[in-house]
């Protein structure tokens, strides 16, 4: 039986605010009245307020709460038990007897919330255990990966469509913050939301200014140290593609007097919750880090995040860079990348054994790749990818609204380099260009040269690099290139020797060299 509290003296008991935010009060009254409800809020929109807020004046239910992260689901019980509000969490990760008592405890109706993982909550002894206890209603949170079009994917979401038909009269409610109206439809079907109240915020956050630049990876360094340092008070937080990049980045900034912290998913889970929690403090205030970080990340003053790469869909780069400025003030979303950063993306998908989601996968590239090469509004581009009908053409807080997306590399420079390049090509080099044109392979080129296959491959790479010749897929095996790739994208692509060493001894040096000048050649 809901707690005669009125919606208004909850949300300034409990939370200590005099209003909602806008969509929140809607939403909060359709969860109290049972209705079946599909939110899509921003991320620092108050998502969690509004499964949190019904649960809290339900006096006598419980609301089971199914969310990804086990950090998010502790943060998130920590923050309620000390506002006076009882909640649990289960996971794997727990001793058995402290499970048994908190499923005993639940099953009496103690909690207003309890958390449960999505692998957890469709185990049959957890249902078997759910049909005890007096459920309110159940919130799924971060309900794109339920959808096979959404960017995080995660099978074991799908089997929460069962929920519908275990528990008929218990109504279901969605929350995410990045879903395409594609997204939003598969989620409505895949929980068999009946009649659902639907909110979608607008995906435009005035607050955040947007900046993409192309680079090298020497601007890109530039670009990097600029943006921190223009970051002059509250966090920072910098993405980069790969585990190897977040202690290269943390050492360079660290060489150039900026004190930072890294975070992986290769790291134990108490180093990172030791990393994170320094990060939370401002200590230090810049944290570098993978996609493994930031999930349910509740820092309101994040007055910068910065990109290093290109992120694997729109719909990634909008909800990181959507940790920026949640308490509303002006904040800058950098996003630095390179054309090499195609490689890694085409590895990965590659690796896609389903051909739908590899499908899916290269049409989100394909998606992200338009948006930093478009010169369009920034925050228009955000909008329609959205589904959100916006009538703003031109803002002013994005680099192609303000005249700012000239590439970090010009194209003059780009030129004089390849220009230098060309002038100091041999009359022997030019020779086996012109063979090389003729269609003649590398063996057949030093057979007639007189020279060793070696030599061929040098003179092709310098051709390569110069923009004479394109790099042919044909030089050397398909795999082989695709292993050279990926190790240069852990170790650079300055000296060829710590390449060898990371690669099988089936590859060799000609074939790296020739895969490295091919792999410069695209990041110009």
């Amino acid at each position: 039986m809901p707690d005669p509290l009125s919606f208004s003296d909850a949300l300034q008991k409990f939370w200590g605010y005099s209003e909602f935010r806008p969509g929140q009060e809607a939403i909060v009254r359709s969860i109290a009245a049972g209705h079946d409800t599909c939110v899509v809020m921003p991320t620092g929109g108050g998502k969690s307020l509004c499964y949190q807020l019904p649960a809290a004046m339900d006096s006598s239910r419980t609301a089971i709460v199914i969310s990804p992260l086990i950090a998010l689901m502790q943060d998130q019980v920590a923050q309620l038990t000390q506002m006076g509000i009882p909640a649990a969490l289960l996971n794997s990760t727990q001793r058995w007897a402290g499970r048994q008592k908190t499923m005993v405890d639940a099953a009496r109706g103690s909690f207003r919330l309890v958390y449960l993982s999505p692998e957890m909550a469709v185990q049959e002894s957890s249902l078997a255990w759910l049909k005890q206890v007096p459920i309110s209603f159940f919130a799924i949170d971060e309900a794109h990966c339920i959808s096979e079009w959404g960017h995080e994917f995660r099978p074991e979401y799908r089997q929460l469509s069962r929920l519908r038909s275990l528990f008929p009269d218990t109504p279901v409610s969605a929350f995410t913050a990045s879903a395409t109206q594609h997204v939003r439809h598969d989620i409505v079907e895949q929980l068999h939301l009946r009649d659902a109240f639907c909110h979608v915020a607008s995906f435009r956050r005035t607050n955040l200014r947007y900046r993409v630049r192309l680079c090298d990876s020497e601007s890109q360094e530039t670009l990097l140290l600029d943006a921190v340092r223009a970051a002059s008070t509250g966090s920072v937080i910098v993405y980069v593609p790969t585990i190897a990049r977040v202690a290269e980045t943390v050492a360079f900034l660290g060489q150039n007097a900026i004190p930072s912290i890294g975070y992986h998913g290769k790291m134990d889970p108490a180093g990172r919750r030791s990393n994170q929690e320094k990060w939370m403090l401002d200590e230090p205030r810049v944290i570098v880090a993978t996609v493994a970080f930031g999930l349910g990340i509740n820092k309101s003053s994040v007055r910068a995040v910065i990109h290093l790469a290109l992120p694997k869909s729109v719909e990634q780069f909008y909800q990181e860079a959507g940790r920026a400025g949640r308490d509303g003030l002006p904040s800058d979303c950098y996003l630095f990348w390179q054309k090499g950063d195609a490689a890694i993306h085409n590895f990965f998908i590659n690796q896609i054994v389903d051909p739908g989601e590899q499908s899916r996968a290269r049409l989100r590239y394909n998606e992200i790749r338009s948006f930093v090469e478009s010169d369009s509004c920034r925050h228009h581009l955000i909008c329609t990818h959205f589904g959100e009908r916006s009538s703003l053409s031109r803002c002013s807080s994005c680099d192609n609204c303000l005249g700012l997306w000239r590439p970090a590399i010009s194209p003059k420079i780009s030129v004089e380099r390849k220009s230098r390049e060309r002038n100091r090509l041999s009359r022997s080099t030019r020779y086996t260009l012109q063979l090389l044109q003729a269609g003649k392979s590398f063996e057949e080129i030093a057979q007639t040269r007189g020279f060793s296959v070696r030599t061929i491959t040098e003179h092709a790479s310098r051709l390569v690099e110069a923009g004479k010749c394109a790099y042919r897929h044909e030089w050397i095996p398909r795999q082989h290139f695709h292993q050279i790739e990926h190790a240069c994208h852990k170790l650079g692509f300055e000296r060829l020797k710590p390449l060898k060493d990371a690669l099988p001894d089936e590859i060799t040096y000609d074939e790296i060299r020739i895969a490295v000048a091919g792999l410069r050649a695209s990041s110009w």
